[in-house]
């Protein structure tokens, strides 16, 4: 079988060099970065992956963005950090201000009015907006300054701290690229929340969610008119992404720009090789620059490998991404919390850090970093791999182990159906460490007679299998930062059939998601997070199985990484290529 795996990767990669000549030309300025599959859509309210999340970075800007030079969240759109007002126990208000230079490539200025009408197309009915929305909920208007058409007070429900930093989170879009009419200035922002899942939109506003839906479906979205420092110059499905920077971009204006609005490359292209030896070759061949996240062995073997260090160089950094499996809760046979916790210990998550990580990496037992001692909660023990305890919670959970050969566990369903205990696990193809995950998981299962059937899945339609509920288990890295814990995109119950795959959510738990969200002091928040940690071990709709290192491979003339465990792990704006000097024979 590893002989097979072996030859079926060196095909892989001889596939890649020979379609080289396929690839579009790249000038010799164009900086290369490997990603191991394709965004998936261009449209920046909904944003499957960290590779769209990194295109919406290039194209469009927020009002703050993140500084991977001091590592925190720096003004971009804005003049500078809100400033913050509370009002009695329940409300803040977040007063921004956007930059004099701040311009659309039509060179009209940014205003308060593109900000107003990004906000709203969050709960426009009919759009892909169920992250954002739950993302964003907190904010429940915003207030135009009379005298300032730059200036507006976003007011919040709740006084958590963190609502100035994630409040300025989020691509600005142009209304005049997608309302020229201003339909939606009628509408406000608290109706659009609070709008009826049944009632229909007027023929105006129905104008314009098609407008909406056509100017960023496939590639077009890349082309809109923007804030941001890059151009879309092409993309091929499935094969790569190129950028250029804008020649007149209004941040060059700035006597001064700051971190975050510094554009450095000159052109990028994101070069899509989803198999890691490919990429790892690619790399070694000077055919890619950067491998990001690249896999813990490979890294390792290449950092003491004489033949690559002349020519490369490795960077290491604590990452936040956390390397987890779900349950469908959706399935009958997983509805319950005793089930779930019983597949829970099935994991060996020690085995695999060390088998996928070579050890590189954290266990922990929820979504908190157990770097963050405040937050994390360190009274819980991490999930043992204990298949003995598995069968006792299966019994408790009323399974019994049949007779026969297979000696399948089943039991009897409320609507007094059989249930069986079969299970489909999903994993994207392309990363090992998915695979050895999957494999250890039916190994595990198999010896308590719990039959696995692994469903390897295309990048394409990962994301979309997920939300559809198309598994039983899957496995996925989630990517965090230190600094907000908003979980309801990925498990609040409004965000089901978006980002909340397993199907999670509860009155009690959605409370306690909005509770953490909104927390008006660290102290506050600090106790709630370790609520909320104990809640997803008892519920377990997924269990954690480490934290990953971020191990980042380039081109030794490649400059500018500023590596961090902040996603996507690395300065894509700041790059930049020094040429190395060629050696005297």
């Amino acid at each position: 079988m590893r002989h097979r795996m072996r030859i079926l990767k060196f095909v892989a990669a001889a596939g890649f060099f020979l379609l080289g000549n396929c690839s579009p030309r790249v000038p010799p300025t164009a900086i290369r970065i490997r990603w191991a599959h394709d965004p998936g859509t261009l449209d920046p309210l909904a944003l499957p992956n960290q590779q769209a999340v990194d295109v919406a970075n290039l194209l469009h800007c927020g009002l703050l963005q993140i500084d991977y030079d001091r590592q925190f969240y720096a003004p971009s759109l804005a003049e500078s950090l809100p400033t913050v007002q509370l009002i009695g126990d329940s409300l803040t208000r977040l007063s921004y201000r956007l930059r004099a230079a701040a311009a659309w490539d039509d060179g009209h200025p940014v205003l308060a009015h593109d900000v107003a009408f990004t906000l709203k197309l969050m709960y426009f009915p009919g759009l892909p907006n169920e992250g954002t929305r739950a993302q964003y909920s907190f904010i429940r208007a915003l207030r135009y300054d009379t005298n300032d058409a730059r200036s507006f007070t976003l007011e919040c429900r709740g006084q958590s701290p963190g609502f100035a930093l994630s409040s300025g989170d989020f691509p600005i879009l142009s209304e005049a690229a997608f309302d020229p009419q201003h339909q939606l200035r009628r509408i406000s922002l608290a109706q659009l929340q609070d709008w009826p899942t049944t009632a229909p939109l007027d023929s105006s506003l129905a104008t314009l969610a098609k407008r909406y839906l056509a100017l960023t479906a496939g590639s077009r979205a890349g082309y809109l008119a923007s804030c941001g420092p890059y151009q879309l110059t092409a993309w091929k499905k499935d094969r790569y992404l190129s950028f250029r920077r804008k020649a007149h971009w209004w941040a060059d204006r700035l006597p001064n720009p700051p971190f975050v609005l510094r554009a450095q490359p000159r052109q990028l292209q994101f070069v899509i090789i989803p198999d890691a030896v490919t990429a790892s070759l690619a790399l070694q061949r000077g055919e890619v620059d950067l491998y990001p996240q690249m896999p813990a062995p490979e890294f390792d073997r290449l950092r003491h490998s004489s033949t690559t260090r002349a020519a490369l160089n490795f960077y290491q950094a604590t990452s936040y991404d956390i390397m987890y499996a779900g349950f469908n809760m959706r399935r009958p046979a997983l509805a319950d919390a005793l089930t779930r916790q019983a597949l829970s210990h099935l994991f060996d998550a020690a085995g695999l850090l060390r088998a996928t990580q070579l050890g590189q990496g954290q266990r922990t037992v929820g979504l908190i970093h157990p770097s963050n001692r405040a937050d994390y909660n360190d009274s819980l023990a991490l999930v043992p791999y204990a298949p003995a305890k598995a069968a006792a919670l299966l019994r408790q959970a009323g399974w019994q182990r049949g007779a026969g050969t297979d000696g399948g566990w089943q039991r009897r369903g409320s609507n007094g159906t059989t249930q069986f205990l079969h299970l489909q696990l999903r994993y994207r193809t392309g990363e090992s460490a998915f695979e050895v995950i999957a494999f250890q998981f039916r190994a595990a299962a198999a010896q308590l007679g719990i039959p696995v059937v692994l469903q390897p899945t295309e990048a394409a339609v990962y994301t979309s299998s997920l939300q559809a509920g198309d598994f039983d288990v899957y496995v996925r890295v989630l990517k965090g930062n230190p600094f907000v814990f908003n979980f309801a995109p990925i498990l609040h119950s409004r965000a089901i059939g978006a980002g909340n795959f397993p199907g999670f959510g509860t009155l009690a738990s959605d409370r306690l998601i909005e509770a953490v969200a909104a927390a008006d002091s660290p102290a506050h928040r600090a106790r709630l997070l370790r609520r909320f940690q104990a809640m997803m071990q008892a519920e377990a709709p997924l269990v954690p199985l480490f934290f990953l290192a971020n191990c980042i491979a380039a081109r030794r003339e490649l400059t500018g990484l500023h590596v961090t465990g902040i996603k996507p792990g690395y300065a894509i704006s700041a790059l930049e290529r020094v040429e190395q000097p060629v050696p005297t024979p």
